[in-house]
């Protein structure tokens, strides 16, 4: 019997989608305060933890496929009526969780000299690194199947036990973190490697506590080569378009660097803004992917159509009350980040382009979302790396060879969004991502 009962409103949305927020956010907000419990060790430390934390984010973000594939692979079965198959998707997805995460470890402890060596800008940073990302990537494995069990619990519908669980993570590691950075109560004073560790020990709670979840289902967890390989097929166009992404926002911080010390910081303190609103826009995506996944499940492809439309609306709303809050806080929002003048004259000009361009991402994040609950990863990392190609990398590269500098940047960024927004566009209106079923 279908798991999709009744019509989602505004109500089963929120609920959906408020949960999924406080996940997105709970890890900015702890590395937040992972800075600035380290920063009080100086500049070297911090710097150590940059780079560490950058490495260590990197494999994180290119693994986000365990949880969006698994969301829209477990809701359709959700949706389909049959919870023990949609749970089997998390089963599976943990065990790929496992074995890429356990590859990461002995790759990155293999090679965390010469990788940290060729980022950091000095042997006084490498040797504060390469301690931190020593213990750090041990947690890999426990990531992967935190990303896992978000993605198969979102695909029953349950966005409140992984708030819980990477609360309880975090909120761990936010406690050890002074104590064993600074050895207070009596606890050994290990300076940045103390961070290593509370991260260390914060991933593993967290991921424990999803197993359990797994656990407490009752079903099999032997490997299955059918579910992983499909796994593995999809995992391929996220990856890919995952890379895309990086690629285009590495390029354009390279970029803005060019442009001096100003402009580079302009370009990050808005880049950084950008992705909190970033989050608050996902959150309904998350939303979207569950409930166009199980509606499709069920084979209730016109339901699916109202979830994009109403999702669609909403988060355009969303966009729109956020740009017009920040056009109206644009005289006084820009000085909360900095009072440097040479930095806030940039952010004055990048401001105005981030305004006009949430509205646009709102759309594009709500269908992003959308086809990715029917699945339909193909064509979005086809329809990502052209707009990479065609728009973002192309007009990044022509702003440092002829000097438009961080306006000819975000223009790339716009660009990005509004050919985002014609291909998933002219997707969501052809109606060809609705293929009902539970496969």
């Amino acid at each position: 019997m279908s798991q999709v009962g009744h019509r989602a409103g505004g109500r089963q949305i929120a609920q959906l989608a408020l949960p999924a927020l406080g996940v997105l956010a709970a890890e900015p907000l702890y590395l937040l305060f992972d800075i600035a419990v380290v920063g009080r060790l100086g500049a070297i430390s911090l710097a150590g933890l940059a780079i560490g934390s950058l490495v260590l984010g990197l494999v994180g973000s290119q693994a986000t496929f365990l949880s969006y594939g698994t969301t829209a692979r477990a809701a359709r079965r959700y949706g389909a009526g049959n919870r023990v198959a949609a749970v089997t998707e998390g089963v599976q997805a943990t065990w790929l969780a496992l074995g890429l995460g356990a590859l990461v470890v002995v790759v990155v402890e293999a090679t965390a000299t010469p990788l940290v060596s060729a980022i950091a800008s000095g042997d006084g940073i490498t040797a504060a690194a390469l301690p931190w990302l020593r213990i750090a990537i041990l947690g890999t494995p426990a990531i992967l199947v935190s990303l896992a069990g978000n993605g198969w619990l979102r695909g029953v519908h349950d966005t409140v036990r992984p708030l819980r669980y990477v609360v309880a993570g975090f909120g761990s590691s936010a406690l050890l973190c002074p104590l064993l950075v600074y050895g207070w109560l009596g606890l050994p004073r290990w300076g940045l490697t103390g961070s290593a560790v509370a991260n260390l020990v914060g991933q593993w709670l967290a991921a424990l506590l999803f197993a359990g979840a797994l656990l407490a289902e009752r079903v099999s967890l032997r490997p299955d080569r059918a579910v992983l390989g499909a796994q593995l097929m999809m995992a391929r166009d996220l990856i890919v378009r995952t890379l895309a992404f990086q690629v285009c926002y590495v390029s354009a911080a390279a970029v803005a660097a060019r442009f001096g010390a100003a402009a580079l910081a302009a370009h990050q303190v808005v880049l950084q803004l950008w992705g909190l609103l970033a989050l608050v826009l996902d959150s309904l995506a998350i939303a979207a992917q569950s409930l166009v996944g199980a509606a499709l499940g069920a084979g209730d492809a016109g339901h699916a159509k109202a979830v994009a439309w109403r999702v669609t609306a909403f988060s355009l709303l969303a966009a729109g009350i956020l740009a017009a809050a920040l056009g109206l806080g644009s005289s006084v929002l820009p000085g909360l980040f900095t009072d440097d003048r040479s930095v806030l004259a940039a952010i004055g000009v990048l401001w105005w382009f981030m305004v006009v361009q949430l509205p646009f991402a709102g759309i594009v994040f709500a269908v992003d979302g959308v086809l990715l609950g029917a699945g339909d990863a193909a064509f979005m990392r086809t329809a990502t790396v052209a707009s990479a190609l065609v728009g973002f990398l192309p007009l990044v590269w022509l702003s440092l060879a002829y000097g438009w500098g961080l306006a000819g940047i975000w223009s790339g960024l716009g660009t990005f969004i509004v050919l985002r927004l014609i291909f998933v566009g002219w997707r969501a209106y052809s109606g060809r991502w609705a293929v009902t079923g539970a496969a």
